[in-house]
């Protein structure tokens, strides 16, 4: 049977950080399905359209990347994908806080899918699309932050 890893989030932009995660998940997983949550309460920077285009751009030359969007609990969408895992990345304690809590909910739903979490690598610790969307919008370096495609595509 395949190691499955869903790694769920709004990749609004995807960064060098969820890269990282996703290159680390390869070593520990046969296949990582990055998994774009749709939230029709949040204003995104992005469609949804152009970060799964990023994203499939990114991983052209990797066969073990799926990419997919999803609506709805995380953990159902882990079962339909056939997904055993939910990776997650952590930056700081906060974050493990939270995804602590998300875990233990989806144990409840769906007790066959565990959370794995892998702490981000230090250059990545400061690293949300929260920031970047800023600096984005505001003038600021950005590009330190995101994949060099998804800069050039910025600039167009």
């Amino acid at each position: 049977m395949s190691k499955i890893a869903l790694f769920p989030g709004t990749f609004d932009p995807f960064t060098l950080g969820h890269l990282d995660i996703v290159n680390r998940g390869l070593n520990m997983f046969d296949e990582v399905v990055i998994a774009i949550g749709v939230n029709t309460g949040k204003k995104h920077m992005f469609s949804l359209e152009q970060r799964e285009q990023w994203i499939k751009e990114i991983f052209e030359n990797e066969p073990r990347v799926r990419v997919a969007s999803y609506e709805g609990l995380t953990a159902k969408y882990a079962e339909q994908t056939g997904a055993q895992f939910i990776l997650r990345g952590l930056r700081t304690n906060q974050d493990f806080t939270y995804e602590k809590q998300i875990a233990y909910v989806n144990e409840d739903m769906s007790p066959t899918i565990n959370s794995v979490f892998l702490m981000s690598h230090q250059t990545n610790a400061t690293v949300s699309s929260t920031i970047v969307r800023d600096l984005i919008q505001f003038g600021g370096d950005y590009e330190k932050y995101l994949p060099t495609s998804i800069c050039k595509a910025i600039k167009r």
